[in-house]
């Protein structure tokens, strides 16, 4: 049994047999974010790219916990220059056998750098092999084609999709990438969170509509998998 938990935005906590992984850890500053980073204990920390409503609480998150920042190369030493306790760099196509399970970088159409404008590498998605459950974190990224492959290769349990729109697939394409990467669920994400991407998670569920089961996850709930 897979437990994930949506504090909001990109970010979710997944706990398996053999550990917890936090992906994109924007707690503070978060308006719908209930927990407190000293409150995270993790063994991971996978961060999809440098912007600040992803990359967040990471570096003290880390440091709390001795847990590994595992990203992109650039993106893992810009958090080890920082004071991160640990990290393990990887890149696209990449893939790694951690003990809470296994890795696999995938491409986002994005961009990526720090506030102050360090580069931090190519963004990118993360396939989560876990407890024999293949979870997609999609990461920041516009619908592309290379989701079809990514479906074809990959037997997905749950997708994580970004539908806010401006920055980010809004809903009709968020969809469509359900319909090429052919997950058993798709849960949205990074919406509300700003006014840029207000967007209502029905509305992606209507479109999405018998091409998989869509779980809209409150802010802070739990659910198993």
């Amino acid at each position: 049994m897979v437990k994930i938990t949506y504090f909001g935005h990109s970010c979710f906590l997944i706990e398996g047999s053999k550990g917890k992984i936090i992906i994109d850890p924007f707690l503070k500053g978060n308006p719908h974010v209930k927990v407190n980073p000293n409150e995270i204990s993790v063994d991971a920390i996978l961060v999809t790219h440098g912007h600040q409503d992803h990359l967040g609480d990471t570096i003290e998150i880390s440091k709390k916990n001795h847990a590994p920042v595992i990203s992109v190369y650039e993106l893992v030493q810009h958090c080890l220059a920082k004071g991160a306790e640990r990290g393990h760099g990887m890149n696209i196509g990449g893939s790694y056998r951690f003990d809470f399970g296994e890795v696999y970088i995938t491409p986002a159409l994005h961009s990526s750098s720090t506030g102050e404008g360090t580069y931090t590498g190519n963004p990118c998605g993360f396939i989560l092999r876990i407890d024999n459950k293949t979870i997609y974190h999609a990461g920041d990224t516009g619908l592309s084609t290379e989701m079809n492959l990514i479906g074809e290769l990959h037997n997905i349990d749950v997708a994580f999709l970004p539908i806010g729109d401006n920055f980010t697939m809004g809903p009709a394409d968020a969809a469509k990438a359900v319909e090429l990467l052919k997950p058993k669920m798709a849960i949205p994400m990074h919406y509300k969170t700003f006014p840029e991407i207000d967007q209502d998670p029905e509305d992606f569920a209507d479109k999405v509509g018998d091409l998989a089961k869509v779980k809209i996850m409150g802010f802070g709930e739990t659910y198993e998998l």
